[in-house]
């Protein structure tokens, strides 16, 4: 095997092409001519035994074996034997006992001294046989027949007849040779079809040699396998044919499955690798929402000349920073609300401490129950309307945050939402309240007619989850409703803005949810947010 290997590719193919021909030829060979050498020996021994059968049924023999007449036997089987080109006819009576024999000394002697046969199957059983032996006279092909007397009762003796076997040798000599130069000249054609597909193959390789593509597989192997991005590459018909473990891992599939083979649509059915495969178009920086994460995919077509023969795609978290701020949207929001309530209280606080101090302790309790009964009054609303503590949470920080900059934060009483989905991200949903419930409060800061109220509707009755939000601030024009979703248009003229409304869009997009834009009854903008509870079947569009 060391020696192989040290070998060119076109060196190893003549070779074992080569070797092929010859084993296949070879074997071919021989059983061509094992079988041959059986038919000629089963033709010959037939002729033999019908010749036998035919001179045995002759009555001028039949008498002359009964009569033990060697005079009329010895020349007869000599003319039989010359008429049918036997090597010899050997006429022998009921004792095996030869009659006639092409050499006058054997006559007299038993058949059975020369060749181990003493023709018990013809003598005693009276049945015809044929066998291959080396007699007297050489190898033969002998056919043997009972002779029967006239009346057809009993065996009274038995003729041999027999055909030389080296006209068979001959044949088969012949083939031999024949077969020797079949073999040698698909050995050279193997050879020059060897050189021929080297090449051809070669060129499909691009020169390189067997070691060298396992080498640069296994390098492949390791690269993929070090790639912390998701890669998968299909083929012409849309079956996967490349990936790496992050692909596995970012798909959410079980750890080492194996995508090889499966068709896309089978693992990602709405696939924009399709897509590419048939327009041949690239496409870069394409972001997509992929296991309640922000991904950013490139998908580029193979080529072979102008043949697309497949598409690869490479996809992987937009920002590192984005997955530290998704896993922190709880504990942000859990500080906000404390930060907000510890500010509030030390004001109340010093409020009351005044109040007692300069002896108004009525005015003191009055306003120690005052707060006592609106926050009561608000955990009663979260705890019956809200029962997910996240989202009752998100809420409650965001009263706090309202009192703080001197707003009010109001929850319609009649509010309702118990039926929160459990597929339903509740980072999501916080980030889409969260971003619009702070743009209402930041617009009727600084609305100067104002009543210093943010209000806010939820409803979970029916197939969607509705939530209104309804603030006090200038209003957005009707030419700039259709625009402040897009990323950098903001009604605030600062640096920075028109990202918050552009990440609800995209969150509600990926949710299947809808956000409009109205103004309000009185002053103002309202916005209605409608999240489905049953999300439809969508695919991911990974690649």
């Amino acid at each position: 095997m060391t020696i192989l290997n040290r070998l060119k590719l076109k060196s190893r193919m003549i070779l074992i092409l080569g070797l092929m021909a010859l084993v296949q030829t070879g074997l071919i060979g021989l059983f061509a001519l094992h079988y041959l050498q059986q038919s000629l020996d089963e033709q010959i021994g037939q002729r033999a035994l019908h010749v036998a059968k035919t001179i045995a049924a002759m009555p001028s023999v039949v008498e002359a074996v009964e009569g033990g007449d060697i005079r009329y036997l010895q020349p007869i089987s000599l003319l039989l034997a010359e008429k049918t080109q036997a090597r010899f006819v050997v006429i022998g009576n009921i004792n095996g006992i030869r009659l006639a024999h092409p050499n006058p000394y054997k006559i007299g002697q038993s058949m059975a001294d020369d060749e181990g046969d003493d023709s018990a199957e013809a003598l005693v059983h009276g049945k015809g046989y044929i066998s291959k032996a080396l007699g007297s006279l050489g190898w033969s092909m002998r056919g043997k027949a009972p002779i029967y007397s006239e009346d057809g009762h009993k065996v009274v003796g038995v003729i041999s007849v027999g055909y030389d076997l080296n006209r068979v040798a001959e044949i088969i000599q012949r083939y031999r040779l024949t077969l020797i130069l079949v073999i040698i000249g698909s050995f050279v054609l193997s050879a020059l079809i060897a050189v021929w597909f080297a090449n051809h193959f070669k060129q499909a390789i691009f020169g390189l040699e067997p070691e060298q593509i396992a080498r640069l597989f296994e390098e492949q192997k390791a690269t993929l396998g070090s790639v912390r991005e998701g890669i998968i590459a299909i083929n012409a018909e849309g079956k996967v044919t490349t990936f790496n473990p992050a692909a596995v891992e970012t798909l959410g599939l079980p750890e080492g499955t194996q995508l090889s083979g499966k068709n896309i649509k089978d693992v990602i059915p709405d696939s924009s690798l399709l897509d590419v495969l048939k327009s041949g178009i690239p496409q870069y920086d394409r972001e997509l929402w992929l296991n309640d994460h922000t991904f950013v995919a490139n998908r580029l077509p193979m080529k072979q000349g102008d043949k697309i023969t497949g598409v690869v795609s490479s996809f992987r978290r937009k920002d590192e920073l984005d997955q530290v701020s998704k896993k922190l949207t709880r504990i942000q929001q859990y500080a906000d609300t404390l930060r907000s309530q510890a500010h509030e209280y030390s004001n109340k606080l010093h409020t009351i401490a005044g109040l007692i101090q300069i002896g108004a302790n009525d005015e003191a309790l009055a306003l120690i129950g005052q707060e006592s009964r609106s926050h009561q009054k608000l955990i009663r609303l979260l705890l019956d309307a809200v029962p997910d503590p996240i989202l009752a949470g998100c809420l409650l920080g965001k009263y706090n945050r309202a009192r703080e900059l001197g707003l009010r934060l109001k929850i319609d009483p009649e509010s309702r939402m118990t039926e929160l989905p459990d597929h339903l991200p509740r980072e999501q949903l916080v980030s889409i309240l969260g971003n619009l419930i702070d743009n209402a409060l930041e617009a009727t800061l600084h609305s100067d007619n104002a009543a210093g109220e943010v209000t806010l509707s939820m409803s979970d009755f029916g197939n969607d989850l509705i939530f209104e939000i309804e603030d006090q601030g200038p209003g957005i024009d009707e030419a700039e409703q259709l625009r402040i979703f897009e990323k950098g248009v903001s009604s605030k003229a600062k640096e920075g803005r028109g990202i918050g409304l552009h990440l609800v869009k995209n969150l509600l997009d990926n949710l299947g949810g809808t956000v409009t834009v109205e103004p309000a009854s009185q002053l103002g903008s309202r916005f209605i947010v409608y999240i489905p509870k049953q999300r439809e079947q969508r695919s991911v569009q990974a690649e």
